[in-house]
């Protein structure tokens, strides 16, 4: 039974992990979560914390935590080459890569999260909210120009689960205001272009979207909550 992962929108961190499951090639399922709608029980019982993405695994269990996730897919297949062997120094360098993009990149937009979720009179406050993320960000902004400084993808010389995150993380910059990437951080913004002519992350907008697309992986289609509960009672 292949595995689904519950993917959020609009514009979630899950994103990376579609682009991911595309670059494996093994057969996968999804499942569209409306980030911004009241929160439904069948999915707080596989997430507790009503949180994207998640991964429902072929033995039932579910794993939550884009690192997590991601690792898991790189590990299905170490050919590809999206991972490498534990113990490695190649999987070190990934590992680190992988904590800074979440710890730092990804924790660096909440303000601006918040901000965009006040009501449009918060002016001071979205105000306020927005610099603190421009300045944190802009901080991890800088590193990812230094990764980018010495390798042709993010953790080395081949393009990994850490080019995928990426891809579903730095485009927040712009989506919400803050930085125009050509002008201010160009390695960082070539890189992200690079991307965007993959046919994975050409697929993974198209899904956000919700628009008509052909996988270039082994999706098998989308499934509900509805559909799932036989195999989540199981």
């Amino acid at each position: 039974m292949e595995p689904v992962l519950f993917y959020g929108v609009p514009h979630g961190c899950s994103f990376g992990s579609i682009v991911a499951l595309e670059w494996l090639g093994q057969p996968y399922r999804l499942c569209r979560i409306e980030m911004l709608a009241p929160k439904d029980e069948r999915y707080l019982r596989i997430n507790p914390k009503h949180l994207t993405p998640t991964l429902l695994m072929e033995n039932g269990e579910a794993l939550g935590e884009s690192l997590a996730i991601l690792l898991n897919i790189a590990a299905r297949d170490l050919g590809q080459r999206l991972g490498f062997l534990q113990g490695t120094r190649a999987f070190d360098r990934l590992n680190s890569v992988l904590a800074f993009l979440h710890m730092e990149l990804h924790g660096a937009f909440a303000p601006a999260w918040t901000a965009y979720k006040l009501p449009e009179d918060a002016t001071k406050e979205k105000e306020m909210l927005r610099n603190l993320a421009r300045e944190q960000v802009a901080k991890a902004y800088v590193h990812v120009e230094h990764l980018l400084s010495s390798s042709a993808w993010l953790a080395g010389d081949v393009r990994t689960v850490a080019d995928a995150y990426l891809a579903g993380i730095a485009r927040w910059g712009e989506d919400l205001r803050l930085f125009d990437l050509g002008k201010e951080y160009p390695r960082l913004y070539k890189h992200l272009q690079k991307l965007e002519h993959d046919k994975a992350v050409i697929f993974a907008h198209a899904i956000e979207d919700a628009k008509p697309t052909t996988s270039s992986g082994h999706f098998l289609g989308h499934v509900t909550l509805d559909d799932l509960q036989p195999r989540l009672a199981a």
